[in-house]
């Protein structure tokens, strides 16, 4: 109960301090968060200043979002890229009731049965996060680094749901990733979100 209770003022407090912020732009600062993971720990967007971040918007139920982990494919960016000191935090912003909706206990499980290598699993269920960073579909990607935002939408270039067209997609993300790794600007900052309306 007890847990609960923090959660819920922790998402109530996130709620206040960004209702009135505008929506996150390419080479800007991005909205700070607070977030639960799956296990109970608080994580703030200020934890990691100095860091490469990768948010990832999800939904287990959405066909586009299975399509990344049914063939392992975003398994491997988490695993490829937390592995060279990026942290990847995977946020479930799906509303009590809708689709994509976990317990912190089934978000630990659906990590688990995956084999997936997020450095943490963020709940937001009421989608205050999502909101404020104009989330809209499962999954959408944003590269932040240092606090200042410099890739956002589409994880590739191939809007489908069929696993079979991802070695043919640009690679959107990763083309970003590497980029701002190697510090260089991101050729195609933004780019078009495709997968499944967040379930707000």
């Amino acid at each position: 109960m007890l847990k609960l209770k923090t959660w819920l003022l922790t998402t109530v407090l996130v709620s206040l301090s960004m209702g009135a912020q505008a929506l996150p732009k390419i080479g800007e600062a991005v909205p700070g968060f607070s977030l639960p993971d799956a296990q109970g720990k608080t994580h703030q967007l200020a934890d990691y200043k100095d860091k490469v971040v990768v948010l990832e918007w999800t939904n287990h139920d959405c066909p586009f979002v299975r399509k990344h982990y049914d063939s392992n494919n975003m398994q491997q960016l988490q695993k490829t890229y937390t592995e060279k000191g990026v942290v990847w935090l995977s946020i479930v912003s799906s509303a009590l009731g809708k689709q994509g909706h976990v317990s912190p206990e089934q978000a630990q499980e659906l990590t688990l049965s995956r084999d997936a290598s997020p450095s943490a699993v963020l709940l937001d269920p009421d989608g205050a996060v999502g909101r404020a960073y104009g989330a809209k579909t499962t999954p959408h990607m944003y590269v932040i680094d240092k606090g200042t935002l410099r890739y956002m939408d589409g994880i590739d270039s191939i809007p489908s749901s069929d696993s079979a067209d991802i070695p043919n997609a640009e690679p959107y993300l990763q083309t970003a990733l590497d980029a701002v790794l190697a510090g260089e600007e991101v050729a195609k900052p933004m780019t078009r979100p495709y997968g499944c309306s967040v379930k707000y």
